[in-house]
């Protein structure tokens, strides 16, 4: 077994509960022990870079700090609102020790969005070993949103406009991945709030394009991109005269089935649109 930081973040203990029980319940499959950060502190996404410049950078620095203090050199995140802004504090302490000719506010730890992390050819391949149950002839789209790679002067991304991370994932796991040009389109995040009219044009069109390609399901990593896809997807698919529902599952929702685990079906029945009818179609 071996050890990675963990900064859960506030809606893994909320409302994404359903995708905590995934990553542990997968990390616990593959020898993952996941250190959860001591103390740590919301990030201040989505608001607080638009309201106070120091306060956004001083939340995610203070995790960073505290990860520093745990001895963590990886510090994965499953949130990609929370990635940005650690990565955004990352950022901002370098160029500080940089200006100041020292390493004090280096913070000296790696963050990682926890897809990245996941496909990393050595736990690839250990996905691959302990493989149970392959997804074969289950289609999907991979939407990875807009936070995660973008900007990637910030998330350091080297296919901002075409990742292809979760897509090697679900191929290891024996998924038929579809290409798409839509991966990375807004989903309207937190405006499903204040623009609901907004975040039901963006969604409604991502579902189309998906059912366009022919896909049983669209597979993400965040939980924002999750709730707008599938909370409030009934609503959409009827406003809009859609063909019909997609299921919206978690990477760990899926990674969890092909490797056995008996849990994952009771994760993904924690979703609105419900997911059964597809898995059982293609014999899963």
């Amino acid at each position: 077994m071996f050890s990675v930081g963990y900064y859960p973040g506030c809606s893994l203990e909320g409302t994404a509960r359903d995708y905590a029980a995934s990553i542990e319940g997968v990390c616990r499959l593959l020898d993952i022990e996941l250190v959860e950060l001591d103390d740590w502190n919301c990030c201040g996404a989505t608001a607080a870079h638009s309201l106070d410049h120091d306060l956004s950078v001083a939340l995610p620095a203070r995790n960073l700090h505290l990860a520093r203090q745990q001895g963590l050199k990886d510090l994965t995140a499953p949130c990609a609102l929370c990635y940005n802004r650690l990565k955004s504090a990352e950022k901002a302490l370098k160029k500080k020790a940089a200006q100041a000719a020292g390493a004090d506010e280096d913070p000296q730890v790696r963050v990682w969005d926890l897809v990245d992390y996941f496909s990393q050819p050595s736990i690839v391949r250990e996905i691959e070993r302990r493989l149970v149950r392959p997804l074969h002839g289950l289609r999907a789209v991979c939407y990875y949103g807009c936070m995660v790679n973008r900007p990637p002067k910030i998330t350091d991304a080297l296919a901002w406009e075409n990742p292809t991370t979760m897509d090697r994932l679900l191929e290891a796991v024996g998924a038929e991945v579809l290409d798409w040009p839509f991966k990375t389109d807004c989903c309207g995040a937190s405006h499903a709030v204040a623009r609901p009219d907004l975040v039901s044009a963006l969604v409604g069109k991502l579902l189309k394009r998906a059912l366009d390609q022919g896909a049983h399901a669209v597979v993400v990593s965040c939980q924002m991109c999750h709730a707008n896809l599938d909370l409030y997807q009934p609503r959409i698919v009827q406003q809009q005269g859609l063909a019909s529902s997609l299921p919206v599952f978690y990477f760990t929702d899926l990674i969890g089935l092909a490797l056995g685990e008996t849990k994952a079906r009771d994760w993904m029945k924690r979703h609105r649109v419900n997911g059964e009818p597809v898995l059982t179609s293609v014999g899963l």
